[in-house]
């Protein structure tokens, strides 16, 4: 089982919100009203940890050791929602979500193949460090710089270990799930790393995943402000081409590890699942 020894390992990083948060360096005159609005609207974002962790424990009803260590996943997302939320409390509560408004983003997502969907949310965990990483460069205000930069670290910890539970699939389950994984992580990984080809960033907060509720059936659709996310990443911290660049070689030098096999581009990766499809 993976859960005890990665609930150590997260267990020995982890932040705390009191210590480690230096909320005396607060500045005011660094935060505008634009900042103040994005931190509410990753707030939400952040809550939708919640329906995602409802998905996952459904569909992995199985594997008890992937299901534990969802207490540890949903726990720290969570806990992102709820610092931001605090920042918000602190030094601008006219912008603190509505339990409204974060409720909203709880739904019900559709069954989906497992395999799927955990590579969806380790691609998803890759970039979402990139754009928190990206944001503690737009931000000014001290405090909220430190904070995404926490954010960020945590994102990076989540996405090493969903890779352990993918290496898992490959070599602990036999040969049957082995081939089932091959092809769920080739097939995701195209998707993941075609986004800076594509008119908008590929992130699980923005995928379809309740059909009977389309078009609200993304996180993104259900957020008071549903274009807030590409104005987010195209305007204010401006993850362009090159940040999107850094997303897609991570995922293909991951796949590339993981696979046992180069990929430098998306193209090889695509000719790789089309292989695997053909048999």
């Amino acid at each position: 089982m993976l859960y005890p020894e990665l609930f150590k390992s997260l267990e020995s990083v982890r932040w705390d919100m009191g210590k480690d948060v230096p909320w005396d360096q607060f500045d005011a005159s660094l935060l505008t009203d634009e900042q103040a609005h994005t931190i509410k609207m990753n707030a939400i974002t952040e809550w939708s940890a919640l329906p995602a962790t409802e998905m996952f424990l459904r569909d992995n009803r199985e594997d008890s050791d992937f299901s534990a260590f969802m207490s540890i996943w949903f726990y720290e997302e969570q806990k992102h929602s709820l610092v931001l939320q605090e920042y918000l409390k602190r030094f601008r509560p006219d912008m603190l979500p509505t339990e409204d408004e974060l409720h909203h983003v709880r739904f019900e997502f559709d069954a989906a193949p497992a395999l799927e969907t955990l590579t969806l949310h380790f691609c998803g965990e890759i970039r979402l460090n990139h754009w928190y990483r990206r944001a503690a460069q737009w931000h000014s205000e001290p405090v909220i710089k430190a904070i995404y930069k926490l954010i960020a670290q945590d994102e990076a910890r989540h996405a090493g270990a969903y890779l352990r539970y993918m290496r898992r699939a490959l070599t602990e389950r036999g040969k049957e799930l082995a081939d089932q994984a091959r092809a769920a992580f080739a097939k995701i990984g195209v998707l993941m790393a075609s986004a800076k080809r594509t008119s908008q960033a590929l992130h699980p907060t923005n995928l379809h995943v309740n059909k009977s509720l389309f078009p609200n059936d993304t996180v993104q659709s259900r957020l008071p402000e549903p274009g807030w996310l590409d104005r987010w990443l195209d305007d204010q911290i401006q993850f362009d081409r090159e940040w999107e660049g850094k997303v897609a070689d991570r995922i293909l030098h991951t796949m590339s590890t993981l696979l046992g096999r180069s990929f430098a581009t998306v193209q090889d990766l695509n000719r790789y699942r089309k292989e695997l499809a053909t048999g």
